[in-house]
């Protein structure tokens, strides 16, 4: 019997969000996308505008490539969970990753409000590679935005069919997004100021 109060799966004690409508999620995770992306798109455009004395933030990149290294380790791990139909380990592994894409979002943010842009200097075959690599990991960087939160608020909502079928588009894209992240900081950190 259960006691009085607490939830007896993940989707009962998501209270709200379970009642949501169809509408009224795509509403939020669309919003909440935009302005993230915005707010992305402000900050490569108008870097440092947002700069608050000389914070010191040079070690913030090294720190972005560590997390998408760990995110995509543990996308990887996610994957090999699944497979072996160990939901539970899935579960904390997938919000792990979860965490620590939000957690590098956050710092990203911070250190272009508060850095000048870096110029990749390289030249010839490597700079068309740089940039194929870079434009497809922004375009993917967006895209996996609404993708990781309709896979988890599917998941958490226990309707693990549509959880399912989104999870076979978001696994690959947000993989790729964290390998390319690591793969694009690799390329560019000669030209980090020093």
């Amino acid at each position: 019997m259960m006691q009085q109060g607490l939830p007896s799966s993940p989707s009962e004690s998501t209270g709200g969000l379970k009642a949501w409508s169809e509408q009224t999620l795509s509403l939020v995770i669309y919003a909440l996308t935009i302005t993230v992306v915005a707010l992305v798109m402000f900050l490569a455009t108008f870097p440092q505008i947002l700069a608050v004395g000389k914070i010191n933030v040079s070690y913030l990149p090294k720190l972005n490539a560590f997390i998408n290294g760990a995110c995509s380790v543990l996308l990887m791990l996610g994957y090999v969970s699944i497979r072996q139909r160990n939901f539970k380990i899935h579960r904390v592994l997938m919000l792990a990753t979860f965490f620590l894409s939000s957690l590098f979002l956050i710092s990203y943010v911070f250190y272009h409000s508060q850095a000048p842009a870096t110029k990749f200097g390289g030249a010839g075959a490597i700079r068309t590679v740089y940039f194929t690599i870079l434009i497809s990991h922004i375009i993917l960087a967006a895209l996996i935005v609404p993708l990781a939160l309709f896979t988890i608020v599917r998941s958490w909502r226990g309707e693990f069919e549509k959880h399912k079928k989104i999870a076979r588009w978001t696994l690959p894209i947000w993989l790729y997004v964290t390998l390319t992240g690591v793969i694009v900081y690799l390329m560019i950190s000669p030209y980090y100021p020093s």
